[in-house]
C-alpha cells in the first residue's frame, strides 16, 4: 500500500508538467501562427480591395469621368469604403494619368515647323489628377507615379496639360512607360496607380499596398 501511494504522488506532478509544457508550446508556437494567419488573411483581403478600386478608377477614367470634380472624387471615396480614404485625405491616394506618344507630326501641329520639339518620339503626360491623400506621394514607398510627375505649374485645375507644355517641357515625359506598353502616334493610355496604408494590414509590411491598372 505505501508503495502505491508513492507512485500516485509521483504521477500527478508529471501530469501537471505535461500540461504546462503544452501551454508554453501553444503560447510560443501556435498563437503566433494563428496571429500571422490572421494578418496575412487581412492583407490579402485589403490587397484585393485596392486592386479592384484601382481597376474601377482606371476604367471610369478611361471613359472620361472628370475626376477633377469634387462629385467624381467622392464616388472614388465611397468605393474605397473600409480603406479609409477620403476625396482629399485619409490612408490612400489614387494617381490618374493620361499618356500619349509625341510624333513629329504632333510637333508640327504644335507650332514646330521642323517637327523637332523637345519631347518628340517620347511618351508624355497630357493629364494628371490625384485623388485622396497627396502627402502619401512623398512620405510612402510609392513616392510618386512610377512614370514620373509633371511639374504642377504646367497642370491646370482640370488636370490638363496643354500641348505647349507636353511637347517641350521635360517634366511632362512619362519615363519608362514605353517599356511596358509601346504607344504609336495618336494612341492614348489611361493609367490608374493606387497606394494604401491602414493599421490592420500594416503590421507586417509598413510600406502598404500598391496597385496599377492601364487602359
Amino acid at each position: 500500500m505505501p508503495l502505491r501511494r508513492v507512485a500516485k504522488r509521483r504521477y500527478r506532478p508529471q501530469q501537471g508538467s505535461s500540461l504546462l509544457e503544452f501551454l508554453l508550446v501553444s503560447i510560443l508556437l501556435i498563437f503566433p501562427l494563428l496571429f500571422g494567419t490572421f494578418i496575412f488573411g487581412m492583407r490579402f483581403v485589403r490587397a484585393n480591395q485596392v486592386a479592384e478600386l484601382c481597376r474601377d478608377a482606371g476604367h471610369m477614367y478611361a471613359y472620361r469621368i472628370d475626376f477633377s470634380q469634387a462629385g467624381s472624387q467622392q464616388v472614388l471615396a465611397q468605393l474605397a469604403q473600409g480603406l479609409k480614404m477620403t476625396a482629399t485625405g485619409g490612408n490612400g491616394v489614387i494617381i490618374l494619368s493620361t499618356i500619349t506618344f509625341v510624333a513629329s507630326t504632333d510637333c508640327v501641329a504644335g507650332g514646330y515647323p521642323a517637327g523637332d520639339c523637345s519631347n518628340v518620339n517620347q511618351t508624355v503626360f497630357t493629364n494628371r489628377i490625384v485623388v485622396g491623400n497627396p502627402s502619401l506621394m512623398i512620405n510612402s514607398q510609392l513616392q510618386t507615379s512610377a512614370f514620373g510627375t509633371p511639374d504642377s505649374a504646367i497642370v491646370d485645375s482640370s488636370g490638363n496639360i496643354k500641348p505647349t507644355y507636353y511637347l517641350a517641357n521635360a517634366s511632362a515625359v512619362a519615363s519608362n512607360f514605353s517599356t511596358i506598353i509601346p504607344l504609336n502616334s495618336g494612341q492614348v493610355a489611361y493609367v490608374a496607380e493606387a497606394f494604401f496604408q491602414a493599421p490592420d494590414f500594416n503590421l507586417l509590411n509598413p510600406g502598404g499596398i500598391t496597385a496599377r491598372s492601364i487602359f
